[in-house]
């Protein structure tokens, strides 16, 4: 059987081993999306090993979504879950140059094998609120910048450290084209995706707390949409982003937040943390006239 046409390739398939431009080596696959593949990479000439994104064509036209995701990395450089951009380079398959983007390779392990090692396959509502918890902080980051992630799921999330806390990194983003509120909406519905599947899903979605209830919302998107709303959170002006990582973290504007009163989805992570131990919750600071 003879290779499929180029314009309908749906899969790479690079075998550990093959050495692509003549610059790095694939070790292995870590992950395939709808725009493409992503392999573990070294560099030849140093030793350092990267991730590479190799783009189906049809899904990267003219370098279209390969550009704006390597900005998108760019612009993000200092939010401390995104990934960092390296650089952009090109292969041949049958006489067709396939771009690829060549990004940092952060050690962990994906989300969704790190929950299957979990006793039962899941966390317990005190760890699953903590990774709640570190996603949102993560895309306010994002969303702070006037970005959205696009594809957030347990098969790209990478989890690098979990003790007192969860340590998180993107494994990739998705070009949907320019910034919009629905898309920044969607990132919201996904992290309570997430949450709950770390909980162990719709099976024991019936025995969990209302705590965590009162977050997941029964993954209804109105009233999600309803109890939680967006506002970019304050950042340096442009130009000034040394610190954006840091303001991000200090920031009292959260991106994501619960209307009358104006609580943070962080505030109410907590609050949840707090119940889920029988601990009396610390109500948010108010400012008074």
């Amino acid at each position: 059987m003879g290779f499929p046409s180029i314009k309908k390739l749906k899969a790479f398939s690079l075998e550990p081993g093959t050495i692509v431009s003549e610059k790095y080596q694939i070790i292995n696959l870590l992950g395939r999306g709808w725009e493409g593949e992503v392999y573990l990479i070294r560099e030849l000439s140093t030793g350092i090993e990267r991730t590479a994104k190799f783009f189906f064509p049809e899904r990267n036209v003219r370098d279209r979504n390969l550009r704006s995701y390597a900005r998108k990395l760019h612009k993000l450089r200092n939010c401390p879950i995104v990934i960092h951009y390296h650089t952009r380079d090109v292969v041949s398959v049958q006489g067709h140059k396939i771009s690829f983007l060549v990004s940092e390779y952060v050690e962990g392990e994906l989300l969704s094998t790190f929950l299957e090692r979990q006793p039962g396959g899941r966390l317990s509502p005190f760890a699953a609120t903590h990774l709640l918890y570190a996603l949102a902080t993560g895309i306010r980051c994002v969303h702070g910048l006037g970005e959205y992630h696009g594809d957030l799921h347990t098969d790209n999330i990478i989890v690098q450290r979990f003790g007192l806390e969860f340590e998180l990194k993107l494994l990739d983003m998705f070009y949907r084209g320019s910034t919009r509120k629905e898309y920044m909406h969607d990132d919201l519905i996904d992290l309570i995706h997430v949450y709950r599947e770390a909980l162990g899903g719709a099976k024991y979605y019936s025995r969990q707390s209302e705590a965590v209830k009162y977050i997941c919302c029964g993954l209804r998107r109105g009233l999600i949409l309803k109890k939680f709303r967006f506002r970019a959170a304050s950042l340096p002006a442009p130009g000034n982003d040394a610190h954006v990582g840091d303001a991000c973290r200090r920031s009292a504007a959260i991106s994501i937040e619960i209307p009358n009163p104006r609580i943070s989805i962080i505030w109410l992570v907590g609050k949840s943390l707090c119940s889920v131990h029988g601990l009396p919750p610390r109500p948010p600071e108010t400012k008074t006239a």
